[in-house]
């Protein structure tokens, strides 16, 4: 959870880093070119939080929390009365669901959930095969369009790295969701974060980031960037890292770029920050909260943290703890959550995109970092990073805005561009002209590339 179990959703105030904000036009291409959003449509994206494999993280996490926090109200629920799995066939039904209908977005599994059973060798109360088919499930069914992220190691008590076992002493300071409670390098940050990756890369789990469980990382946000990079890059090699920690509930809701090094090098150095912009208003991270599905959207579409992002053009990204989905058998949050999306699709579908999260950080990373030039109707691009559907706004007195066709090249390669009819059917690799502008949407590839008319 981002915030779960330590307490309140609330906006939090993001740490001071050093972030970019306009894309790098010269000064010349500057009133005359913009970068929009991909295929200028909002990007939508639905981050899970507490989701493992059989695991009920509500069930296993609420004593432990108890006895770190004894005199909290919320760990003083009956979780001996829930259930203590959340069945594969509900993966599946969700999944499915979600796959039928564009979803994507970022789905933890916790690699020692509450202390239970490591993911990548036994999972105690389950058999060896049904942890395997577990894992083959969301191999199959979540990968293709879900973020897999490990949400620490045990979402609960802090593990010794030498040891591999929970610290003795039970209490904040040793409980994940608040550490570390002092300054910790980023080298030991990474070693921390790489320990979660790499169990998960046991099991055959792509990971291009992580998710922090409660306040962990609170006491060194300006050091958690780095790690992330770090310890994302050693264990799977990944280009432009990720991670999910913060909810922000006001105007601004776009990722930001962190960590920045290296930029016109071959290996540039970038952290995406991709933030939610709702709190968690489904059953919550025990699954028993009321749902309150119109603080997300209305059934008219009208009202809500949702409408309001769309309609602000912000990323729209909704938050949730697996658990709450589930709610102990009753599956209350799952079935608000699908009329959210049938609505958005019936009031919003044209506007918006579902996208991942590392798909959301690596557009903007586009978006900002691409040096972009116009000459004499020729757009020459610089981009440290690859992204789809990178789409550009041109005057519409530009000779493109005459051409049926346009023509990307990259190297010895090249692409045709053709025009739409409509700005709704905007995709990768065509461009539409209205009466201000040409919207052009294309995979922008690494390094230098160009469009011109055919």
């Amino acid at each position: 959870m981002a915030f779960g179990a330590a307490g309140t959703l609330t906006a939090k105030q993001l740490p001071a880093q050093k972030t970019v904000s306009p894309p790098l036009l010269d000064q010349s291409t500057q009133s005359k070119i913009s970068v929009l959003l991909p295929r200028d449509r909002v990007p939508l994206s639905f981050v899970i939080d507490d989701s493992t494999c059989l695991v009920n993280m509500g069930h296993f996490c609420t004593p432990q929390f108890a006895t770190a926090w004894p005199d909290r109200a919320e760990y003083k629920q009956p979780w001996q009365e829930w259930p203590r799995e959340i069945p594969d066939s509900f993966v599946r039904e969700f999944g499915e669901w979600c796959s039928e209908n564009g979803v994507k977005g970022k789905y933890s599994i916790v690699p020692y959930p509450a202390c239970v059973g490591w993911m990548d060798r036994e999972l105690p109360g389950w058999s060896r095969r049904q942890l395997q088919d577990s894992l083959k499930l969301v191999r199959d069914l979540m990968v293709p369009n879900w973020d897999i992220h490990p949400e620490m190691i045990t979402h609960t008590r802090v593990i010794d790295l030498k040891t591999g076992r929970p610290m003795q002493e039970i209490n904040k300071a040793t409980m994940e969701n608040s550490f570390p409670q002092e300054k910790k390098s980023v080298d030991e940050l990474a070693a921390y974060l790489a320990y979660a990756l790499r169990i998960l890369k046991n099991c055959g789990l792509p990971c291009e980031g992580v998710t922090t469980p409660g306040g962990f990382g609170n006491a060194v946000k300006k050091e958690l960037p780095a790690a992330v990079h770090q310890a994302v890059r050693d264990v799977f090699g990944t280009e432009l890292p990720h991670y999910f920690k913060y909810v922000e509930m006001g105007d601004d809701t776009e990722p930001k770029l962190e960590n920045l090094s290296a930029l016109d090098s071959t290996y540039p150095q970038v952290t995406a920050n991709v933030l939610a912009g709702t709190g968690d208003w489904f059953g919550g991270w025990q699954g028993i909260r009321t749902i309150e599905q119109q603080r997300y959207l209305s059934p008219d579409g009208q009202t809500g943290r949702m409408a309001d992002l769309i309609r602000a053009r912000q990323p729209a990204v909704m938050l949730c703890h697996w658990p709450g989905m589930f709610n102990n058998g009753s599956k209350d949050g799952f079935h608000a959550f699908q009329s959210i999306v049938r609505t958005i699709a019936s009031v919003y579908g044209k506007q918006t995109v579902w996208m991942k999260l590392s798909e959301i950080g690596r557009y903007w990373a586009a978006k900002r970092l691409t040096k972009i030039t116009l000459t004499d109707g020729k757009i020459s691009l610089i981009a440290p990073f690859a992204t789809q559907c990178f789409t550009l706004s041109i005057p519409r007195s530009s000779n493109i805005a005459a051409s049926n066709q346009l023509t990307l090249s990259h190297g010895s390669q090249s692409q045709l561009i053709k025009r739409v009819s409509s700005e709704w059917k905007l995709n990768s690799n065509t461009f539409f002209v209205d009466h201000q502008s040409v919207k052009v949407c294309f995979d922008l590839t690494k390094g230098i590339s160009s469009i011109q008319t055919s």
